[in-house]
């Protein structure tokens, strides 16, 4: 059983309450996923974020075939760090960490994922020319629009 990781750090020219209170609104994950991604919540962002929240999407990753995917927050920590971990969906495990610090003039902004491609040997196969740049793909575009929505971070 392969596990893949994928690690995200950004800093932004924000407070860490300007960076918590977008961040942990499940709603605003539509604003930084690709178009083309076809990302719709179903259900369960309609408050704020808590341990235990189902949140439910559809997403359209790979050749228009929309899929079901059901995340729990699993743990929150105000204004520091919150898990969201995949229930049901296109994954075999994802369990994705989102951690928030103050530095100086922002934030750092740090993803940690630990996921599991689906279908075994054919999955981790295909992981290398499909799946793992298709993330990287969306954490590029998520990149770009927090400095498109909050400025770039000047050292």
């Amino acid at each position: 059983m392969k596990i893949y990781t994928k690690k995200s750090k950004q800093n932004l020219p924000i407070t860490i309450e300007e960076a918590w209170e977008f961040l942990s609104n499940p709603k605003n994950l539509k604003t930084i996923t690709p178009e083309y991604m076809g990302f719709v919540i179903e259900s369960g962002a309609d408050r704020p974020m808590y341990p235990g929240q189902i949140i439910q999407y559809i997403v359209t990753p790979i050749l228009g075939i929309k899929t079901k995917w059901v995340t729990e927050i699993t743990h929150v920590q105000d204004k520091k760090y919150f898990v969201d971990e995949q229930r049901f969906g296109p994954y075999a495990l994802w369990h994705h960490k989102h951690f928030i610090k103050e530095i100086p003039g922002g934030v750092e902004m740090e993803d940690i994922i630990d996921y599991k491609v689906p279908m075994g040997i054919l999955g981790q196969l295909v992981h290398p020319f499909l799946v793992k740049p298709k993330l990287d793909e969306i954490f590029d575009y998520r990149h770009k629009k927090l400095i498109e929505l909050f400025g770039e971070f000047k050292s």
